[in-house]
């Protein structure tokens, strides 16, 4: 597949950066109140969303379509990728990371890792279904 716009991906990049700050910063402080497992996936929720917005505003051509549908086809496409980070996350931090005595911050580095892994896919899923050209006719 072949990018549209050479610029895109990278507006994805700085705007996945931003959404993946909000999402970690946001999970240290829902550790504060709930488990690392639970922390992980209402974190993911914020950073979704700000994702959505700042996609919506600063990477992605207008679509032409509802709001309301860009979100749920973007909801879905961030349903595969929590999955994705839940599942590496807290794989890596409470199960790989203990076993192998790894102790530098390794919830902050697990999730660090979980984030980073669903970029390619994020960015296809939203450029070719969240903010698809609406299809005329």
């Amino acid at each position: 597949m072949k990018l549209s716009q050479p610029g895109e991906f990278i507006r994805f990049m700085i705007v996945g950066g931003i959404a993946a700050l909000v999402n970690f910063l946001s999970r240290i402080i829902f550790s504060e109140w709930m488990s690392f497992r639970y922390a992980v996936f209402a974190a993911y929720i914020i950073g979704m969303l700000t994702a959505f917005i700042l996609s919506k505003l600063h990477v992605f051509e207008a679509s032409g379509r509802h709001p309301g549908h860009e979100l749920f086809y973007f909801t879905m496409v961030n349903l595969v990728a929590v999955v994705q980070v839940w599942g590496i996350s807290v794989g890596l931090a409470e199960y790989l990371f203990p076993a192998i005595e790894f102790t530098f911050y390794p919830q902050e580095v697990a999730h660090l890792i979980g984030l980073s892994i669903p970029v390619l896919s994020s960015y296809f899923g939203h450029k070719y279904l969240s903010f698809a050209k609406a299809r005329l006719g």
